[in-house]
């Protein structure tokens, strides 16, 4: 029932036209097109304002399962002679596997088209805006899909670096919880040759930085793992007569909980304010870009052990999380479910590399996970 053929074509169409988060409008087409030939009980349009879903009925009774993949694709530039399918837009490419996750729960539907299951439901959610930690949220306020309610959620992310076909799991925390901090802080320009008759920021810069890296912890190994990294600086103008009178940091933010992180943030804030009070200086802030930590549920990763064994699929029991941000977490605090990894190859080049390219191959053993996990929870 899997055309792998077709869905390989699907794969390497979505490679060729990729959209940034929240642009995801012919992504989103292309997908429902595709959706269309394996008659879903009904599809939601623009979910979350560019998203869709594709629901599969059985019955009112029965659990109702979810699996996500994400529409977005990087600003990255790709090198148009490294792939016969290269994207055709230019600084826009899918460098983080995305179109293999969209084929992989589109070829999902070719499945449910024929199963006789008892009752319960089956949503496969095409999610926008992963990449900036907008697209869980705007779906999950979305009011059509309040009404979806879900027993279990899942996900998958490829991961290159590791065996291919590699099922890698953990219970509870899978990745971190990851928020971006803009920091302004104003002062008061001056001529260069007079300083002390301005508020230059560059003291409070260095503090700031020093202060960031003292409340590290970066130990994976360690439940208060802490990360902040400096990612942006810029202050004043290049105008060698001023003494600067304003500046803009940015930083991330990491920890294992999202309860974590809240405290480091509101720790780093007020030792901030407390300098920007010393040397004299206004300090505004503002987040972007966050993402709640993945927990995984017990149930849900049995579910996911399972269907590996089903397989015969090789499984690996990760020590520590991922230290990087992903954007189901959101989904993992409103309901019960597990996200899970699968090796993209031990040489292939790094998630939002240039080079990377989903692996084709994998399409297949993704298609048999969710469909087996499908199978042992829907028909209990």
């Amino acid at each position: 029932m899997i055309d792998l053929e077709a869905l390989t074509k699907l794969r390497q169409a979505l490679h060729q036209h990729p959209e940034l988060s929240g642009c995801e409008v012919a992504t989103a087409a292309r997908i429902r097109q595709f959706l269309s030939q394996y008659a879903p009980s009904g599809i939601l349009d623009t979910l979350g304002k560019t998203g869709l879903a594709a629901i599969y009925n059985f019955g009112d009774e029965g659990p109702r399962v979810l699996f996500r993949c994400e529409l977005d694709a990087l600003p990255i530039q790709e090198d148009a002679e490294s792939l016969p399918h290269a994207t055709y837009c230019v600084g826009v490419s899918r460098k983080c596997g995305h179109d293999g996750h969209m084929a992989i729960v589109a070829g999902l539907a070719s499945i449910l088209e024929y199963a006789k299951y008892r009752g319960g439901k089956v949503i496969l959610l095409f999610q926008p805006a992963e990449e900036t930690g907008e697209g869980a949220k705007s779906v999950l306020e979305d009011s059509r899909f309040q009404s979806i309610k879900p027993d279990f959620v899942f996900a998958l992310h490829n991961l290159p670096g590791y065996k291919k076909g590699l099922i890698l799991h953990r219970g509870g925390t899978f990745t971190a919880a990851v928020t971006s901090l803009i920091i302004q802080l104003k002062g008061i320009a001056t001529h260069a040759a007079e300083p002390e008759k301005g508020i230059n920021p560059a003291l409070a810069i260095a503090e700031i930085l020093k202060q960031s890296d003292q409340l590290n912890l970066n130990d994976p190994e360690s439940e208060v793992f802490s990360l902040i990294t400096p990612v942006y600086c810029q202050m004043g103008d290049k105008a060698y007569g001023m003494s600067a009178g304003e500046a803009e940091l940015h930083f991330t933010l990491r920890a294992w909980t999202t309860h974590r992180l809240d405290n480091l943030t509101q720790k780093f804030l007020g030792c901030i304010q407390d300098i920007g009070q010393k040397h004299q200086l206004s300090i505004d802030h503002s987040f972007l870009q966050s993402f709640a930590s993945s927990q995984n549920s017990v149930e849900a990763n049995k579910y996911i052990l399972a269907a590996a064994r089903i397989n015969n699929l090789e499984t690996l029991e990760m020590k520590n999380p991922f230290k990087w941000g992903e954007d189901f977490g959101l989904f993992s605090q409103h309901f019960e479910g597990a996200i899970f990894g699968i090796g993209a190859g031990i040489d292939r080049p790094p998630l939002h590399h240039e080079d990377y390219d989903f692996p084709d191959d994998l399409i297949e053993t993704g298609i048999k996970m969710f469909a087996t996990i499908c199978d042992l929870i829907l028909s209990n």
